[in-house]
């Protein structure tokens, strides 16, 4: 019989069933089209061996006059700078305290009771000073506990932290690694961090060094005191920091520890932490557990139930930032990578700068700072969410509007408030949470003006639009949106794959950005049963073609300062895209699995059976670095569209020279018979590359029964 050439059209079609998208593709994960056939997606390698404290949200690169190349980390924990590879920690200060003000506890007891092997309750002479949950250590052995019940330590987990489980007598020393801090309306939250200094030893092993040492705060007692858990001495945190944290080595105190930390302790508070999961609700349950102090009511409010999202931009060489609901940063390149952010307010000749704000941008053109969401001139501090105000021209510390000046103030109209805004070549969109609006250098006297572009209109999130060629794209609600002069529905052939599978609770994490080398954009978002971005959709706005997969990505930078795109991970590292073919978040780096499935095909709508007897390949693996990449091609039949496939036939593909012409598998046979049947490619070994051209197969009617 006459072989049949397959030709699918390009892009995935899931807002039809798969037999009525007969001709076209159904399934894929890690694959894109290019020339209008799919072809595997590039692979990603980390930029360094180092990672970062948090989840990374946003990322901003820049080059400083001396050719520097910087990139600005924000995550819901730190800001980092990072420069060559390591990360700098600029986090600003909220606060610091007098001499004295910050004194120091430790404690430790003895066990009332001998502890067996597998003894999961361990009794104390006395629990006090003891945490409600922690770690000690008994002779050799760490063990950590989940709650105090009278003078009994409750829920241990036996041989922690790689040591072995063993018997203790009665008396033997119990030792606990947990710090109680005291200091007068501290105002600090679970997960902040404080550096001490000036401090001295307790008297045992509690040292001035071990003291005199950044630390992450881990339970608040009340408003005047909480907890932190003593560890070695590092150089700094970012020197234990891991893929899932930092790892401390716990340092316990003994009963010589006994004494205060003297009187010259300061205690240098990082401004409080973010939430890296957004919160729905309010009341008894929601928030971070033990964020607020025991039987106080609830140190949330509905200001920060939102996930910490850094915006920053570039004054000069110098860099300003502002988490999102915070006050608005700047950093010296001149000081270096040593010195932390300090608030614009406190800057030489400061006026009127607000005091928070929801996003900061400097426009390009005119050399304006704008905050978005902030206080008003005069308003101590109170958000305004749909208020926007700039400063002088040239200027990011006047932001007093004088007859004199080019700073003022402008006013959304519509929403409740920003939820975010985009720079594009001629103007600056203004996202609420119902509207969009454009926002235009006029010039003296009025600097700025406003105009509504769309009403009912939606974002997804803080980071769910990305400018391109001057074009706005943006997720919505329920729909992609395009802004090249007006707006746009985008049509989508995976609108409802998408958004029936997408976890709406956290749609502040999805992620928009560029990928211009192969003129697409992408969206990383959470879905149905992830509380984390794992997954994304593609919108290739040349050939107007959607295609999806999963990856765990939360922040993506298209390439221009660096030569590839720079995308943050869930596992807490930076890494480079679209660099050889496999994934190197592992050491050595492993195979993308990636794949494409077609919908169902038939003979003259199903009424014949088919019969298929051979298949002969068309692809290339150019540029594959593996010296025989493989692939695997499947061809599976079944009776009734919404039945299972009943046989398959897995042929694998390889490549066998590449001179004088790419020589490959030449045929394959199989023996399949069913109503209507399915093609699909796939791909996991190292070093492979490969596009689909057309292959053909051998297939003739088989009857009706």
């Amino acid at each position: 019989m006459p072989l049949t050439k397959l030709q699918f059209q390009p892009g995935i079609n899931r807002e039809t069933t798969s037999y009525t998208n007969e001709g076209g593709w159904f399934d894929m994960d890690k694959v894109r089209f290019r020339f209008g056939f799919p072809e595997k997606i590039g692979g990603w390698e980390k930029i360094s061996a180092t990672y970062f404290l948090g989840t990374c949200r946003s990322i901003h690169p820049w080059v400083a006059l001396d050719r520097s190349r910087y990139l600005g980390i924000g995550t819901h924990l730190k800001y980092y700078i990072n420069e060559g590879g390591g990360y700098n920690d600029i986090t600003p200060i909220r606060e610091t305290t007098a001499a004295g003000d910050v004194t120091f506890s430790a404690s430790a007891n003895t066990l009332s009771a001998a502890v067996l092997v597998g003894d999961q309750t361990i009794s104390l002479t006395s629990t006090s000073g003891f945490p409600e949950s922690g770690v000690i250590k008994i002779n050799s052995e760490i063990i950590s506990y989940a709650a105090l019940s009278g003078n009994d330590l409750t829920g241990c987990v036996r041989g922690f932290d790689g040591t072995i489980e063993a018997s203790h007598s009665s008396g033997a020393a119990v030792l606990c690694s947990t710090l109680i801090i005291s200091d007068t309306a501290h105002a600090a939250e679970v997960d902040d961090f404080v550096t001490f200094s000036g401090a001295a030893s307790l008297g045992g092993n509690i040292t001035a060094d071990v003291i005199n040492q950044e630390y992450q705060i881990t339970s608040i007692i009340n408003a005047n005191s909480y907890q932190v858990e003593a560890r070695e001495v590092t150089a700094s945190l970012q020197n234990i920091t891991t893929p899932t944290g930092y790892s401390p080595t716990y340092v316990f105190a003994t009963a010589s520890d006994s004494s205060n930390g003297g009187g010259s302790t300061v205690g240098a508070y990082q401004i409080n932490t973010g939430l890296d999961t957004a919160i729905v609700g309010n009341g008894w349950g929601a928030g971070t557990w033990s964020r607020g102090a025991w039987g106080s009511g609830s140190a949330i409010t509905t200001g920060n139930l939102e996930l910490r999202i850094w915006t920053h931009d570039n004054f000069g060489e110098d860099l300003l930032l502002c988490p999102r609901d915070g006050g608005i940063f700047y950093w010296d390149k001149t000081n270096g990578t040593s010195t932390r952010a300090v608030n614009i307010r406190s800057l030489t000749g400061s006026i009127n700068a607000p005091q928070v704000a929801k996003q900061i941008m400097v426009s390009d053109h005119d050399r304006h700072v704008i905050a978005f969401g902030c206080d008003p001139e005069g308003g101590g501090g109170v958000q305004d969410p749909l208020l926007i105000r700039f400063s002088d021209q040239e200027s990011l510390t006047d932001w007093s509007a004088t007859a004199n000046n080019t700073a003022g103030d402008l006013r959304i109209g519509s929403g409740s408030e920003i939820i975010m805004a985009v720079e594009t070549r001629q103007q600056v969109l203004v996202f609420t949470d119902v509207s969009l609006h454009a926002m235009q250098f006029l010039g003296p006297p009025f600097t700025f003006g406003v105009s509504t572009i769309s009403e009912n209109i939606t974002v997804a999130g803080p980071n769910a639009a990305a400018s391109v060629e001057d074009n706005v794209f943006w997720m919505g609600a329920e729909e992609f949106y395009v802004y090249g002069g007006t707006v746009q529905r985008i049509p989508c052939t995976v609108r409802d794959y998408v958004f029936s599978n997408f976890n709406s609770d956290q749609s502040q994490k999805v992620y928009a950005s560029t990928n211009t080398a192969f003129s697409e954009v992408w969206w990383f978002y959470p879905s149905a049963n992830s509380s984390e971005n794992d997954s994304y959709v593609v919108y290739n706005y040349q050939q107007k073609l959607w295609y999806y997969g999963t990856l765990n990505r939360t922040a993506w930078l298209d390439r221009g300062v660096e030569a590839d795109p720079i995308a943050a991970s869930t596992d807490h590292a930076l890494y480079f895209h679209e660099v050889g073919f496999d994934d190197g978040s592992a050491n050595p780096a492993t195979g993308i699995t990636s794949y494409i499935e077609s919908s169902q095909m038939d003979i003259g709508d199903g009424d014949n059976f088919v019969f298929l007897r051979r298949m002969i390949p068309d692809l290339t693996f150019r540029s594959s670095s593996a010296e025989t990449p493989l692939a695997t091609m499947t061809l599976k039949t079944r009776n009734f569209p919404g039945g299972q496939y009943l046989q398959s036939n897995a042929k694998n593909v390889t490549k066998t020279a590449s001179v004088p012409v790419e020589q490959f598998t030449d045929q394959v046979h199989v023996r399949l018979r069913g109503r209507s049947f399915a093609f699909r490619i796939e791909s996991d070994q190292v070093g492979t590359a490969w596009r689909l051209g057309s292959p053909r197969v051998d297939i003739q009617p088989d009857g009706r029964r």
